[in-house]
């Protein structure tokens, strides 16, 4: 009898076991926009974010290939921009694609191990352009304020140093909420409300408490936000304490503009990001608009950067200009 009743035991458990994992979600469907689901609207969605990407893979590979065809260029402020204008188009190219096919061909199925892989790639290249940011503020203060020791104390080496140590904090960042995410259990629901794999839609997904889930991603997003910004301002303070202190008006104007292209680029990054976030929060906004504004965080700073750039920085305009002048040449 016992041995029946464990052979019973064991046919149920297995019975239990396969059920599970029938249950078990294996694959996403993106929704995009749930106001938006006929043919017309979606191509013509299609058409713009398509400029836009085409844009800003264009702006940001010019940039690119500026600073490595022209060794004049290669001092760390140049790096830095380089190096921003490479997660520009590594973002933008993480997101945009997938979505550009889900509106073309109203397949939104994404796996469950891409969408996993999707995520965790945004989550370090936005983190890690965060705190470039940051550093580029560093570097700005270092110029304006100790600018008789600037190229003592900061260097081509030490600016790539400081740039792996943004990829490094980035995946202390992302990883343990990443680590979380992957544990979790998706069973029954699969429709994603949203344009990629964003963090808060994937674990709404999941089933049972994700309570842990949602702590770990407020506390990672919290520290990438506040993190970075308040080196920027302490920096940006220190700038402003050392520029009044220059008697000339020109002086003052001459050390401002040395930072202006930054401060844009700054105020765009958290303008944009912070009206998305003010939107969603604090409105009673439909899903469309939040999901706008998310697409709009996701492609207006790397669509706007190389624009400011090459407006503010006159090598970088020069050097372009050159690069356009010559293929029209050898055309």
């Amino acid at each position: 009898m016992s041995e029946l009743f464990e052979l019973y035991m064991s046919e149920r458990e297995t019975s239990w076991r396969m059920n599970q994992s029938n249950l078990m979600v294996q694959e996403f469907i993106v929704v995009g926009f749930p106001g938006i689901q006929d043919r017309s609207n979606k191509n013509i969605l299609f058409g713009v974010l398509l400029v836009v990407y085409l844009c800003i893979i264009l702006g940001n590979l010019l940039i690119t290939i500026a600073f490595l065809t022209d060794h004049t260029m290669h001092t760390p402020m140049y790096t830095l921009i380089f190096s921003l204008a490479l997660l520009d188009m590594m973002s933008s190219t993480t997101t945009v694609p997938k979505f550009l096919d889900v509106l073309g061909s109203d397949s939104g199925v994404i796996s469950i191990t891409a969408c996993f892989i999707q995520m965790f790639l945004y989550g370090i290249l936005k983190t890690t352009e965060a705190f470039l940011l940051g550093l580029m503020a560093y570097d700005r203060y270092l110029a304006i304020c100790k600018p008789l020791h600037y190229f003592i104390i900061t260097n081509n080496n030490l600016i790539l140093k400081l740039i792996i140590g943004c990829w490094a904090i980035a995946f202390i960042l992302v990883v343990p909420r990443m680590t979380v995410t992957v544990r979790l259990p998706f069973c029954g629901k699969n429709k994603l409300v949203h344009f990629f794999c964003d963090h808060s839609s994937v674990i709404y997904l999941a089933c049972g408490s994700n309570i842990i889930g949602n702590y770990a991603g407020i506390s990672a997003g919290v520290s990438i936000v506040l993190g970075p910004l308040l080196f920027i301002v302490y920096s940006y303070v220190r700038i402003l304490m050392s520029v009044f202190k220059i008697e000339s008006s020109h002086g003052r104007l001459k050390a401002l503009s040395t930072c202006s292209s930054h401060l844009m680029v700054i105020c765009v990054s958290y303008l944009v990001g912070g009206s998305a976030y003010i939107a969603s929060s604090f409105s009673r906004s439909s899903a469309d608009v939040d999901i706008m504004g998310a697409l709009i965080q996701n492609v207006m700073p790397p669509l706007i950067n190389p624009i400011i750039y090459c407006l503010k920085t006159k090598e970088m305009q020069a050097r372009i200009v050159k690069l356009i002048k010559m293929k029209n040449t050898f055309n």
